[in-house]
């Protein structure tokens, strides 16, 4: 199997997309494209990838029975209007993108970019129920359960869910309006569990510690049961444990081995981030295909070596094509320059000769 046509999640070749990393357009022609990335005007070439690999990151692979919801902080200082400051990554500055991510194999089921305040959202509706039903939307009516953390979790979006066929399950911030007020004592005892239940989901309040309570809301459990471990953990809070980190070990993944390089302009960041989510899901698809089990690294040198010489490949066609010129020669009966000799000579320069010179002075 061509280890290149599983890479890209692109429909182009690689030659083609890395011609969408150009962003030296002026203003004026920024204001004559009227094609988007989502929310922006910039150059077609740049959305028209990055839909392609969308599309494909969707219709690629068929996830399995939990998908993780979560953010993805790409490290990058470029000059553009949505740059993040997130204090808590390890990288402060970077472009933001929700991700959805299946959890057994951390393939990248659908992705959005996080470009400010979108107009095209409902008044009404939060950010964070708007964003897990975006990404969602190609997976539900199929029995799914999603896992979020407390920014994305609450009862509108458990219900709304629900209404599709798929569960929810995340932790919940305290200040929710949708937690009782029996339900928010800061004293509890430790390892003590309190569950409400409603005819959409179920709240269970678990005191890790002493004053430390954590509320975790799920719409596929309708009955809460404890282990016998000394902790006495429901099991809604191991479930989540166990579900949470989908996103996060996929960040670190592509962040292992990564295409990533200092630049400026955040379309060649969006490219970066694109290539190494896109390799990523190459080995996914991979493994999946042939049976086999392979080393990412292997499987990225391999992958390397193929766009390497599909690359070469391309240009000596290209080269062939072009019309065999001959070196304009002075006529007989005219002398020639020195100018004119100084360039040929110049001219007739090899690489060792060249790299002689260099050495000798």
């Amino acid at each position: 199997m061509n280890i290149l046509r599983l890479l890209c999640m692109l429909n182009s070749p690689f030659l083609n997309a890395m011609k969408h990393v150009k962003s030296d357009e002026t203003q004026e022609a920024l204001k004559a494209t009227q094609d988007t990335f989502p929310g922006l005007t910039i150059p077609h070439t740049i959305s028209s990838v990055w839909g392609s690999f969308v599309t494909n990151c969707i219709t690629c692979y068929n996830p399995g029975l939990h998908i993780t919801v979560d953010e993805q902080l790409f490290p990058s200082k470029t000059r553009c209007c949505f740059l993040q400051y997130i204090a808590s990554k390890p990288d402060k500055f970077g472009i933001k993108f929700w991700v959805a991510c299946d959890l057994k194999s951390k393939y990248i089921c659908n992705v959005l970019p996080y470009l400010g305040k979108d107009p095209n959202r409902p008044s009404g509706e939060r950010l964070s129920e708007n964003v897990v039903m975006r990404l969602m939307e190609p997976f539900l009516d199929k029995g799914r359960n999603v896992t979020t953390d407390n920014f994305f979790t609450s009862l509108s979006l458990a219900q709304k869910l629900l209404r599709r066929k798929t569960t929810i399950l995340g932790t919940v911030n305290k200040i929710r309006r949708e937690i009782p007020q029996s339900a928010r004592y800061k004293d509890r005892n430790e390892f003590t569990t309190q569950v409400f239940s409603t005819s959409a989901a179920t709240l269970t309040a678990y005191a890790a510690k002493r004053k430390k309570t954590v509320y975790i809301l799920s719409s596929m459990h309708s009955v809460v049961q404890t282990d016998n471990t000394t902790k006495r953990k429901p099991n809604t809070v191991t479930l989540y444990n166990t579900t949470k980190c989908g996103v996060d070990v996929m960040d670190q993944m592509v962040r292992e081995y990564t295409v990533r390089r200092g630049t400026r302009r955040w379309p060649v960041a969006v490219f970066y981030n694109m290539i190494d989510m896109a390799a990523l899901n190459a080995h996914v698809l991979y493994q999946a295909c042939t049976g086999t089990q392979e080393r990412r690294v292997d499987f990225l040198v391999e992958l390397a070596r193929e766009l390497a010489n599909s690359h070469m490949a391309g240009k000596k066609a290209r080269k062939e094509q072009l019309p065999q010129t001959q070196p304009s020669t002075p006529s007989p009966g005219k002398r020639a320059t020195s100018g004119q000799t100084q360039m040929q000579e110049q001219s007739c320069h090899c690489v060792m000769c060249s790299l002689l010179q260099i050495h000798m002075w």
